[in-house]
């Protein structure tokens, strides 16, 4: 799917505006802080009906305002379809998402529509950060690749909830019915991590390797809290073991959410020995690779690329690295569309075609520039 348009309205600092967006390509040239990434952040928003920024809806209301409203057209050149979806958010702090007219009650029905992917600076934090972000990136591919994993997650997390209070308030008579739960649910989600670990084991390596020419393999390891080959009735009675540990902590140590995923290169963790440029490439292609794995999960005959979001990640990037890049970026001519942000020196003529659309944009307000 594909934006056709977008109409915005007290949405950050972005100046009220009903843009034209049908095109391979976006590009939005301006200086920091004039509003690219909060244009981002909108089509992000009408994607998932959240930011990639924050989890505060109330901070995104534009300064004196309360509420924002966001609406698009979406288009699939493949199957020659177009749905219309609209945001709003109220001053009581409420969201109304709405898909061709009809109210969604749930957010997950968004992600089979038209998901993006986003690639931004904060993304550094999947190679190099604490092991909460790099599963949530993978949480969100698994989202995107399997809708039923949204279910299984929730439902996992709820019943961790459920049995943290339970170790907090010291009502262990509950703990036998949680660990049922609990191990039944997690089960689940590790046999959906471990076939995602195989697809990323064998798209990311080449991915990798293609754009850093570093010469050595570097590969995503899934790492299990509990033993990966375990039933149900095992991972209960290992939760039975470590209740012990669990109640002397008033909280539970071993399972899903306490997951890792590791870069390995030769043997070591990358992460402890890689370079700043190397790590940010490394998060760089997870997104390549969630793109291109998401397309893979269509139909083979006509593949439905996420939109594409990318905030002044070339800057990253030297000549060579950015060529190769954009080789792995999926055609035009296939429906995929990506937006770019870039500061007005750089050389985004290069990458323009007699298609591309051009916006510069200046303390929120958008004018149309010529492309080539």
């Amino acid at each position: 799917m594909a934006f056709e348009w977008i109409r915005i309205a007290q949405f950050r600092n972005i100046a009220e505006a009903e843009l034209k967006l049908g095109a391979g390509n976006i590009f939005l040239l301006g200086e920091n802080g004039q509003g690219k990434t909060n244009f981002l952040e909108a089509l992000y928003f009408l994607s998932y009906g959240s930011s990639f920024r924050t989890h505060q809806d109330r901070e995104i209301p534009m300064h004196g305002s309360s509420e924002f409203y966001l609406k698009a057209d979406w288009s699939d050149v493949g199957l020659h379809t177009r749905e219309q979806i609209s945001l709003r958010y109220s001053a009581e702090g409420r969201k109304e998402i709405k898909l061709n007219e009809k109210t969604l009650t749930d957010r997950k029905e968004l992600v089979a529509h038209n998901p993006a992917v986003v690639f931004c600076h904060e993304d550094f934090a999947f190679a190099s950060g604490i092991p909460e972000e790099r599963r949530f990136f993978f949480d969100q591919c698994a989202g995107m690749f399997w809708l039923d994993y949204i279910d299984v997650l929730r439902a996992y997390r709820r019943v961790l909830k459920h049995r943290n209070m339970a170790l907090k308030t010291d009502t262990f008579s509950m703990l036998d019915a949680l660990d049922a739960q609990l191990a039944r649910y997690g089960r689940e989600l590790m046999a959906y991590r471990t076939r995602l670990a195989g697809l990323f084991a064998e798209a990311f390596p080449e991915s990798y390797e293609h754009i850093s020419q570093l010469g050595t393999e570097v590969s995503v390891r899934y790492i299990s809290s509990w033993t990966e080959s375990a039933s149900v009735e095992e991972i209960i009675e290992e939760l039975a073991s470590r209740r012990g540990k669990d109640i002397e902590a008033s909280t539970t140590l071993s399972g899903p959410h306490r997951d890792r995923w590791v870069f390995i290169r030769e043997g070591r963790k990358f992460s402890s020995f890689a370079s700043t440029g190397q790590l940010r490439l490394a998060s760089l292609i997870l997104r390549i690779v969630q793109m291109r794995l998401y397309a893979r999960f269509t139909d083979s005959e006509n593949p439905r690329f996420p939109v594409l979001l990318l905030d002044d990640v070339l800057l990253e990037l030297d000549v060579a690295k950015r060529r190769r890049f954009f080789s792995l970026l999926p055609p035009r001519d296939r429906g995929a569309q990506a937006v770019f942000t870039f500061l007005p020196e750089e050389p985004w003529h290069e990458y323009a075609d007699e298609n591309t659309i051009v916006y510069r944009v200046n303390d929120g307000r958008f004018s149309s520039e010529k492309g080539l």
